[in-house]
């Protein structure tokens, strides 16, 4: 009995159980899909704001002191569109699903995710947190010190955290954790590429797409010092330097101090911070996140930078790194949103999976027998929550 042809849906649904399964970090991130988007005359434009947790001060004491709620936001841009693009014969759409996914819709997809995902890590030059094992290889240590960092910053002790490894880090903490990984049932049925297994407390990934890490032209002692007292934001006044620093550049400042999320009790650690745009050197106005804040129930700091103070930087001048990332799911969001659906095709076809949104539009050649088709993902993402995040930077 000759094979069915096959239906826009399949093809739609079994592309994005393709793609879901090449995605070890955005299958891992918080994934945000809103089906406001698609909604003909109601559209919420290319952004999606999402919502931050509320936070107080403790009051001591019975006297009132009322606070005001201010909630806030961080917009994710959708605006990012990508595909690849088929031509499929009469003969191709008389296979069996599984043979179509493997001939054809496979290779598409990896390619897809492939690229999907190297956009997506740009987001870890936002994160600030970072375990400096710069010159020695990965090891069990680093692996510590990065859950120790997520767990000062409050990140919820579940199974939503994660540690993707670059393939290097991936051979040191391999052959230093193999005692370690349970071979359970649990860990059999994972289903992203790249999973190893899980100890103290993370999901284990291998990843090749992982960036490099380029810094600045300065070096660990930066020569830049702050200019100006009780500075407050996420811009820095700096005195005049002749180096420059890199975005994603980590760096402290001389007495701040990290505080407790909630108690706000002065930590003995250095509040690291991170250069958030580039900077060419010069006296001038260093962006950083986070921002400074010294005060109620944002408070993130001991006390603003003095006068004077000297800026310190993570990593040598102008080096190169290959970091790994620990993190919590909610530490970022990729979300995709629904693409329009044209008419007057040969058929079109949106199906959403776990957050995912794809779009697949064929259309007949008649003139070479061949169904030109194309494959369509719309996707933005954004660093809503730095602090549940830390870089690893080793070799």
């Amino acid at each position: 009995m000759p094979n069915a042809f096959l239906t826009p849906t399949a093809v739609t649904r079994e592309a994005l159980r393709v793609l879901h399964q090449k995605l070890n970090f955005i299958g891992n991130v918080n994934r945000g899909y809103d089906d406001q988007f698609a909604k003909k005359g109601a559209k919420i434009g290319d952004t999606l704001n999402v919502r931050l947790p509320n936070q107080y001060v403790y009051r001591r004491g019975p006297t009132l002191n009322a606070q005001d709620t201010a909630e806030t936001s961080v917009p994710v841009q959708i605006s990012n569109q990508g595909g690849v693009d088929l031509n499929f014969t009469s003969a191709d759409l008389t296979l069996k699903l599984d043979d179509f996914s493997e001939r054809i819709l496979e290779p598409a997809m990896a390619v897809v995710a492939a690229n999907m995902e190297a956009d997506a890590f740009g987001m870890m030059l936002d994160v600030y947190n970072s375990v400096n094992n710069i010159g020695s290889p990965a090891a069990f240590l680093s692996v510590l010190q990065a859950r120790k960092a997520l767990n000062d910053n409050l990140t919820p002790v579940d199974n939503n955290r994660s540690f993707i490894l670059n393939t290097q880090d991936n051979v040191d903490l391999v052959n230093a954790l193999k005692g370690l990984f349970q071979d359970s049932a649990t860990i059999s049925k994972q289903y992203r590429e790249g999973m190893m297994g899980r100890t103290s407390g993370f999901d284990f990934y291998e990843n090749t797409i992982l960036p490099s890490q380029a810094t600045g032209t300065c070096a660990a002692a930066t020569g830049y010092t702050i200019s100006g007292a009780n500075q407050l934001g996420g811009t820095l006044a700096v005195a005049t330097g002749a180096n420059t620093f890199a975005k994603g550049d980590i760096i402290t400042l001389p007495g701040v101090y990290r505080v407790h999320p909630e108690t706000k009790a002065v930590t003995a650690v250095l509040q690291p911070f991170v250069v958030t745009a580039p900077y060419a050197g010069g006296a001038g106005s260093l962006s950083i996140s986070p921002a400074i804040v010294t005060s109620g129930g944002s408070q993130n700091v001991s006390a603003s930078p003095a006068n004077g103070g000297a800026i310190t930087k993570i990593g040598a001048a102008s080096g190169t790194y290959n970091p790994s990332l620990a993190f919590h799911r909610d530490a970022f969001v990729f979300a995709t949103a629904d693409l329009v659906m044209p008419e007057g095709v040969d058929f079109a076809s949106r199906q959403v999976m776990d957050g995912l949104s794809i779009r697949i539009v064929r259309q007949y050649d008649i003139n070479n027998d061949k169904f030109p088709c194309r494959l369509d993902v719309l996707y933005g993402f954004k660093t809503v929550r730095p602090q549940l995040a830390c870089r690893i930077l080793s070799n």
